[in-house]
């Protein structure tokens, strides 16, 4: 096996996640005729984009899009709190994707009944090859009274409006990626991929709000990842995460947060071993450590022959009393970080 630093195995994981141009560019020409579509179903009203693809830090496969209408005066009189709630908005939004989206998309499905947040849009045409479909969340949300954040659906409660701040978080995300060169969108990546091999224990806003904390300049990716199992440790162990924009309520977890605290102190203290392993010149064992966090995009290596030359020296330097009977078993380590 050919030997790879710790820097050249994640950019090629990275790569091999990382949404592609064809990809990225039908995605958002689809979002743009939704755009459309809720411009004319609300005139006056100000479009906003979240989620990844906004946030330009995608994965293939790609199956969605999110935006939102931020309604004007006239759209939004008489919807909030202690007012109506967002069903008839939903149902105009619907309306208006349909008529002028059916044409180019015949299996095109949009649904507002049981919708929690936003109209759940179905293209019946997947955007990546050998997907099942590609869909959008379109949201219709009303300004906040205090200028701050807008209020957003939520038809599981009695109030039906949350407050939330897509827009300045967005923004927020965009300026990350700006200051670090593109490292945090990169690592954000590496991370919403360790997520879904490992059971899922943050929602990704909840990574990228931990990532804004302690990603904020140029970096290698390797010290990225350091830094944020190191910090998300930190801040889960005393609670959820807040939102970064003093909006909305604590981010939500995917997992009890002692589950997800495991997970990352798991991936934590394989990160900072792959650190250890290449720092003192052993690159299959750190390329081995490495794997457990990102299995399925960072090959295995077989650092046996390694760690036996490790241990030898370690007998060499310290005696055979350091290690008992003198005869050392390399430790096996688990293929999930979460397993420890």
């Amino acid at each position: 096996m050919n030997e790879k630093s710790l820097a050249a195995l994640l950019e090629e994981g990275r790569r091999q996640i990382q949404v592609t141009d064809e990809e990225l560019a039908e995605a958002k020409r689809r979002r743009r005729l939704l755009a459309a579509s809720l411009r004319r179903a609300f005139p006056g009203s100000t479009i906003y984009f979240n989620g990844s693809v906004a946030h330009g830090d995608a994965n293939t496969p790609l199956t969605d899009v999110d935006l939102g209408a931020a309604l004007g005066p006239a759209s939004a009189d008489g919807y909030g709190p202690g007012g109506r709630d967002a069903l008839s908005l939903m149902e105009q939004a619907r309306d208006a994707i349909r008529e002028d989206l059916v044409d180019e998309f015949p299996g095109l499905t949009v649904t507002v009944a049981g919708r929690r947040r936003a109209v759940l849009v179905r293209f019946g045409d997947p955007v990546t090859p050998g997907q099942p479909d590609f869909t959008a969340d379109v949201m219709t949300a009303i300004p906040h009274p205090s200028g701050e954040g807008l209020y957003i659906p939520n038809m599981e409660i009695p109030a039906k409006w949350d407050r939330a701040d897509p827009i300045t978080h967005t923004e927020m995300v965009l300026k990350a990626i700006d200051d670090t060169d593109r490292v945090f969108a990169r690592t954000v990546r590496l991370l919403k991929h360790w997520n879904c091999t490992h059971s899922k224990p943050l929602c990704s806003w909840n990574i990228k709000a931990l990532a804004l904390k302690c990603i904020e300049k140029p970096m290698p990716l390797i010290d990225a990842l350091q830094a944020f199992f190191t910090y998300a440790v930190e801040q889960l162990e005393v609670g959820p995460t807040p939102d970064p924009a003093g909006v909305a309520g604590d981010i939500p977890l995917g997992l009890p947060i002692k589950e997800a605290c495991k997970r990352l102190r798991t991936a934590r203290d394989y990160i900072d071993l792959a650190i250890e392993h290449e720092a003192e010149g052993r690159p299959l064992s750190a390329q081995h450590a490495l794997h457990q966090v990102l299995p399925e995009i960072v090959p295995d290596a077989d650092a046996t022959d390694e760690e036996a030359a490790r241990l030898r020296r370690t007998v060499m330097s310290t005696g055979p009393a350091a290690t008992g009977l003198g005869l050392i078993t390399p430790r096996v380590t688990p293929t999930r970080a979460w397993a420890a």
